[in-house]
């Protein structure tokens, strides 16, 4: 009888069931596989073992609800902030929702910072400029120098600069002062509507971030506006909801109007007397501590000393001076490898000296800067400036995260600074994703147009970290901040203690709003 028959259906049906079956039960083994991947994926995160409390995940619905909404929107669109060049994208981030809940949020603290890049250029036109006494000349190549002297500052060699005049009376002869205000707010960032066109490649962007702070030294290195450039710069952090700083400080010498000039330590004891009467109208601010640092481009015999007078001023202040690190572009200074006679100091006098250095800021594989990540490893760094290279280090990356040594990430300036273009293919994507030790800073936000941390940690949170991540990502990376800092033990637990109430009201409101 065949098969097709009708006393063969019972054969047909067993037949349909045993090749249907095997299917039917495969496609439930594969969402159910599926599904533990997406678990283990989310327990991996950055955040991702964090249990929210109840108030914790109703603000956490209603983010991810304009969180998930913003990056729809933007794929329909094609204007994605993280995916465009900050300059072009600052004006759409601050539209955004989700940012202005960043801005409020309680972040902790900023770990990697430089002391001249963190205060509004606005300032430093509308107010340092206006100041009496202030004097400018003009160079050669069209860049600025200021300084603040009463009558006058020395004449200046004719081939530096041209003849000192007074910022006041220059501008009362000027047709139109606004213009020429804005000229000098050009002048103090790297801010220009066309980056890609002004800025052709590292070695343009980097002379131009250079030259900034030189430009700037006269104005800043003044001993009164030394001061207010320190209050005003915890200020603006503080008004963005950071409670705690650590700055890289090169301690120049700042002078006085009749031309005295004061030392590192009188630098040091400003920083601390300043964060200190700071502290005392901000209850909730922690504190300042300065991680002393020199420029990597001076010869190997130079930081010996500075590696020595580093170990002075931590043993003169020991809360206030956190260690040291070497600063400036990578590609074009020393490596840590040329340091290393000078590094290993404070080691073979048996003296600990914490470092954090600068390492892996850099994008030429295999080169000898590529190789300052190994070096600053081998010395034991405590954190690590940017890692940007870090991926390309399986060796490296494996031992810093066994000795939970973690990564400043620093997005705007990495993307501003031409390592990367598009921020949702940072490193840090990858590192997010496995729980990678971190820290979120912004470097020199002033230079890059933004402010305090929320520009930045709206770049992680929406593009770099992925739609999936959540307020517990937000949650992990400032309670790493704290972590990860140069607080003693005392003074961590201090610090959570004011960060989780200033977190509970956050969340209290965003959860009511």
């Amino acid at each position: 009888m065949l098969a097709g028959g009708p006393s063969g259906q019972p054969a047909l049906l067993s037949l349909l069931l045993a090749v249907v079956l095997p299917f039917f039960c495969l496609a439930i083994s594969i969402d159910e596989a599926r599904n533990e991947l997406i678990k283990r994926e989310k327990m991996m995160r950055l955040g991702g073992q964090l249990v929210l409390k109840k108030e914790e995940e109703e603000a956490n619905g209603k983010l991810m609800t304009l969180k998930k909404a913003e990056i729809t929107k933007a794929m329909k669109t094609q204007m994605f902030p993280p995916s465009m060049h900050f300059f072009q994208a600052k004006k759409l981030i601050e539209k955004s929702e989700v940012f202005h809940i960043l801005k409020k949020m309680p972040k902790g603290a900023a770990l990697h910072l430089h002391d001249f890049g963190i205060v509004d250029v606005d300032w430093l036109v509308k107010n340092v400029t206006y100041r009496p006494h202030c004097h400018v000349c003009f160079t050669p190549n069209g860049t600025l120098h200021f300084k603040f002297a009463h009558p006058t500052p020395p004449a200046p060699n004719q081939e530096d600069c041209s003849k000192w005049i007074l910022l006041q009376q220059y501008r009362k002869e000027l047709k139109n002062v606004t213009e020429f205000d804005n000229s000098l707010q050009k002048t103090f960032t790297l801010v220009t509507e066309n980056p890609e066109v002004t800025y052709v490649d590292q070695n343009v962007i980097w002379t131009k971030f250079e030259t900034i702070f030189l430009t700037i030294s006269g104005l800043v290195h003044y001993a009164p506006v030394f001061k207010d450039y320190i209050f005003r710069g915890l200020e603006e952090f503080y008004m963005d909801n950071v409670i705690y700083l650590e700055l890289r400080a090169r301690l120049p010498p700042v002078y006085e109007l009749n031309g005295e000039t004061h030392d590192r330590k009188w630098c040091v004891k400003t920083y601390k007397e300043v964060a200190e009467a700071f502290a005392k109208d901000h209850p909730e601010f922690v504190g300042l501590k300065l991680i002393y640092s020199d420029h990597r481009s001076k010869d190997a015999s130079l930081i010996k000393i500075s590696v020595k007078t580093a170990m002075e001023l931590r043993t003169d202040f020991p809360t206030t001076v956190a260690g040291f690190d070497l600063v400036g572009r990578e590609d074009t200074g020393h490596t840590l490898y040329d340091y290393k006679e000078a590094l290993l100091i404070p080691s073979l006098k048996g003296i600990k000296l914490p470092y954090f250095l600068h390492a892996g800021e850099t994008d030429w594989q295999g080169t000898s800067v590529d190789g300052n990540l190994l070096d600053a490893l081998i010395l034991n760094s405590t954190r690590i400036g940017h890692g940007f290279a870090l991926s390309k280090h399986p060796a490296v990356m494996e031992d810093l995260q066994k000795r939970d040594i973690p990564i400043e990430v620093c997005p705007i300036s990495n993307q501003v600074l031409k390592l990367v273009t598009d921020l949702r293919t940072h490193p840090a994507t990858a590192f997010m994703a496995v729980g990678y030790p971190m820290v979120i800073s912004s470097d020199d936000p002033a230079f890059f147009g933004a402010k305090g941390l929320s520009h930045d940690f709206y770049e992680v949170f929406m593009g770099i970290s992925g739609m999936d991540a959540d307020l517990r990502t937000l949650k992990q990376l400032a309670i790493n901040s704290i972590k990860y800092s140069a607080l003693s033990p005392t003074e961590k637990k201090t610090a959570m203690k004011t960060w989780e109430k200033t977190w509970d009201k956050f969340i209290h409101d965003l959860s009511k709003k």
